[in-house]
């Protein structure tokens, strides 16, 4: 007897037809799904932020941020290292200089551009005991967090044994802009990254301009003086 035959296109194994390939999205729009999952899981996180009881670290970190305020914090570092050597206060206006670039970086460039708005902290039921006011500006990038990790960033190539605790105080006042709802995750992350070219930029421009009376720490130490002259 003949076996019957199969239709042209049938799998000889008798599963099922192999699913269709996927549409390929056109690349603005295959940015924009990225960027809407981004989104996504930052909402997420600053929601999971919110819902997280810590009573005990809610006052601490609120004063924390409040005192981040226009720098108070880096700049009164600077004002006491200011006050020490020559080194200290070579890392001292560094400091101050990658605040500066930060703080124009922040304000006059990336909240004018992005304009992302703020995040609704009620309807993500933060506790009031973490309030701090809502700034009226842009939320993207973090402005408190740019400044805070340039100059640690700054202080710290300059002096490095400052390195490490001024690392943990920006990082800290980055997350108090979290927890207290007035920043998403991804604007702290976008701010440390403009913290450290802000960094970049400010010891860049001290090497290239040292200040007189203030040895640079990048020159090179000259030569002990011998005493004998030239032969």
């Amino acid at each position: 007897m003949n076996e019957p035959t199969r239709a042209d296109g049938d799998d000889d194994t008798g599963g099922p037809p192999d699913p269709l390939p996927a549409p390929r999205l056109a690349p603005g729009r295959a940015l924009g799904a990225v960027l809407g999952d981004l989104r996504a899981v930052d909402g997420a996180l600053y929601a999971a932020v919110a819902a997280t009881s810590t009573p005990t670290l809610d006052r601490a970190l609120r004063r924390l941020s409040h005192a981040a305020d226009h720098s108070k914090v880096s700049l009164g570092i600077a004002a006491a290292l200011a006050l020490s050597g020559a080194r200290a206060r070579r890392a001292a206006l560094v400091g101050a200089g990658a605040v500066a670039v930060a703080s124009a970086s922040t304000n006059l460039l990336g909240k004018r551009l992005v304009r992302r708005a703020r995040p609704d902290r009620e309807s993500a039921r933060v506790t009031v005991d973490r309030y701090v006011p809502m700034p009226a500006s842009a939320s993207f990038p973090s402005g408190h967090t740019a400044a805070a990790v340039a100059f640690a960033t700054a202080v710290g190539v300059v002096l490095p044994a400052a390195a490490v605790p001024l690392g943990a105080l920006a990082s800290a006042v980055g997350y108090s802009r979290v927890h207290t709802g007035v920043h998403y995750p991804g604007d702290v992350a976008a701010g440390a990254v403009v913290g450290i070219a802000s960094a970049a930029a400010a010891l860049a421009a001290a090497a290239a301009a040292p200040v007189p009376g203030v040895r640079s720490v990048y020159s090179a130490p000259t030569a002990p003086q011998t005493g004998v002259g030239p032969r």
